[in-house]
C-alpha cells in the first residue's frame, strides 16, 4: 500500500501546511533523560528536606533543654526564647513554601486583591530577613520614595516575595556584604529591586534559577540552606499579580539583582485607600473579652498572655463543651477556636453558637493547623468569620482583632462591610 506525502501533514484553516504533532515529541531516549534528571532532583531535594527540618529542631530542642535546666539564668532564658522564636519562624518558612508548590502545581494560589502600599510590603520584607541579613553582617540600603506608592494585591504574599528575595541575597552573599532594596516607579509599573554584590549567578544556571527545586552549587556543609523553591514561588506570586521578575548577573562573582515590576494602582483608588489607612490608624482600639478554645495549653495559655498584653482579656477554655454553659454569662466579643477539639470539633462549636438565641454574636475567628482552601471553605460555612492557620502571625491575628474592636465601637460604620480573608 503506497502512502501518499501528503498524509504526513495536516493543513489548519488557513490551508497551510502544519506538521504533525508527533513529529515534536522528544524521543524515548530524551524522554528516559528527563525522568533520570526528574528522579535525581527529588532525591536531592528530599535529602534537602531533611537537613533543613533537623537543623532548626536541634536548635528548639537545646533551648529546651536550657531552659529545663534548674541553674539556668534570666540572661540565658531570654537568649533560648529568642533561639526558639528564629526557629520555628524558619520552620514555618518551610512548610508554608512546600504548601505553596502544591498550590503553584494545582493552580489553587489565593491572591487577596485590596489596595497595598509598596512602602509597607518593604517594611515588613525587611523585619522578617532581619536575622539572617544580621547574622551574616551585611549592610541593607534601602532606596524608596516617601509617598506611598500603591498597588492591587496581596499584602501578605507581596511581603513574602520581597522577603524571599532579600534571604536569597542574603543567603549567596559573603559576610560583611552589601545588600540594596530599592523601589522605584513610572508612568504605569513600580519596581521593587534586590541586588547584591553575592557570589553572582553562572550564565548556565540563570535560565533556570525560576525552577522549582534549582539552587547554585554547594559545599557539604549546606550553609546557604533552602529548598530551592523560593524563586519559583516568587515567579508565580508576581505573575499573579500581573507582575513580571527579571534577573541580571554579570556571572560568577559579580553579584545578581532581581527585579519584580508590578501594576500601578489608579490615583483615585490609591488616594481613597490612603484615607482609609489614615482613619484606621488614628481610631482607638477597644478592649476585647476573647474566649480562646484550644485544648493544646502550651498554644493556647502563650497566646492568652500576648492577647492580655495587647489590652484584651482573654479566657481560655480547653473544649467546646467548657464553653458553652457560661456563653452568656462570658459574652465574649470574638471566640477564637481550634479546629481539631477533643468531643465538639471547631466547626460544630460555631453552628452551636451562631444558633443560639438571645446572644449578641462574637466574631468567630478559626486558628488551626488544617489550612487549604477547602478547610478555609468549611469554617466559612460553620460561621466563622476569618481563618488563621498553625503557628499563627500574631501581628496579623491582632490586626484583625482591632479591626473587629473599633467596628463594634462604632456598629452603624461597620455595618455591610465584609471581614478581609487571609
Amino acid at each position: 500500500m503506497s502512502i501518499d506525502r501528503n498524509d504526513q501533514f495536516k493543513n489548519d484553516r488557513r490551508g497551510q501546511p502544519v506538521q504533525s504533532a508527533c513529529s515534536s515529541l522528544p524521543s524515548p531516549e530524551a524522554q528516559t533523560a528527563d525522568l533520570r534528571r526528574a528522579e535525581q532532583r527529588k532525591d536531592m531535594f528530599l535529602a534537602m528536606l531533611g537537613h533543613e527540618l533537623r537543623n532548626p529542631l536541634a536548635g528548639i530542642s537545646s533551648a529546651a533543654q536550657l531552659l529545663a535546666h534548674p541553674a539556668v539564668t534570666q540572661e540565658q532564658s531570654v537568649r533560648a526564647a529568642k533561639i526558639v522564636e528564629r526557629q520555628v519562624s524558619h520552620m514555618v518558612h518551610l512548610v508554608n513554601d512546600l504548601l505553596d508548590v502544591s498550590r503553584v502545581s494545582q493552580g489553587q494560589m489565593q491572591i487577596d486583591q485590596e489596595p497595598v502600599d509598596l512602602l509597607e510590603v518593604l517594611a515588613g520584607a525587611s523585619e522578617q530577613a532581619h536575622g539572617l541579613v544580621s547574622a551574616k553582617q551585611h549592610r541593607l540600603v534601602l532606596v524608596q520614595p516617601q509617598a506611598p506608592v500603591w498597588v492591587l494585591g496581596d499584602l501578605t504574599r507581596l511581603v513574602q516575595v520581597v522577603t524571599n528575595l532579600l534571604v536569597n541575597a542574603a543567603r549567596y552573599t559573603p559576610a560583611g556584604g552589601t545588600l540594596e532594596l530599592s523601589l522605584s516607579t513610572s508612568a504605569h509599573e513600580a519596581q521593587v529591586a534586590v541586588a547584591d554584590n553575592g557570589v553572582g549567578i553562572a550564565p548556565e544556571l540563570a535560565a533556570h534559577v525560576f525552577d522549582f527545586f534549582v539552587q547554585a552549587k554547594r559545599s557539604s556543609d549546606r550553609a546557604k540552606g533552602g529548598l530551592g523553591l523560593g524563586l519559583s514561588l516568587v515567579k508565580n506570586l508576581v505573575q499573579a499579580h500581573g507582575g513580571s521578575i527579571t534577573l541580571h548577573s554579570d556571572g560568577l562573582g559579580c553579584g545578581a539583582t532581581f527585579t519584580v515590576t508590578l501594576p500601578l494602582l489608579q490615583a483615585g483608588v490609591a488616594e481613597a485607600a490612603a484615607r482609609a489607612e489614615a482613619l484606621a490608624a488614628a481610631a482607638p482600639t477597644p478592649a476585647l473579652t476573647i474566649a480562646l478554645v484550644d485544648d493544646n495549653a502550651d498554644a493556647a495559655k502563650p497566646l492568652a498572655m500576648l492577647l492580655e498584653l495587647s489590652g484584651h482579656q482573654p479566657l481560655v477554655f480547653p473544649t467546646a463543651e467548657a464553653l458553652l454553659p457560661c456563653i452568656r454569662e462570658v459574652a465574649p466579643d470574638a471566640c477564637i477556636i481550634d479546629i481539631g477539639l477533643p468531643g465538639m470539633d471547631g466547626y460544630a462549636l460555631a453552628r452551636q453558637l451562631r444558633s443560639l438565641p438571645a446572644l449578641e454574636q462574637p466574631t468567630l475567628v478559626a486558628l488551626t493547623g488544617y489550612g487549604t482552601e477547602t478547610d478555609q471553605r468549611r469554617a466559612a460555612e460553620a460561621g466563622f468569620d476569618q481563618h488563621f492557620t498553625k503557628p499563627v502571625n500574631f501581628t496579623a491575628l491582632l490586626a484583625y482583632l482591632h479591626g473587629t474592636a473599633a467596628a463594634r465601637a462604632s456598629p452603624a460604620q461597620g455595618q455591610g462591610q465584609s471581614l478581609p480573608s487571609r
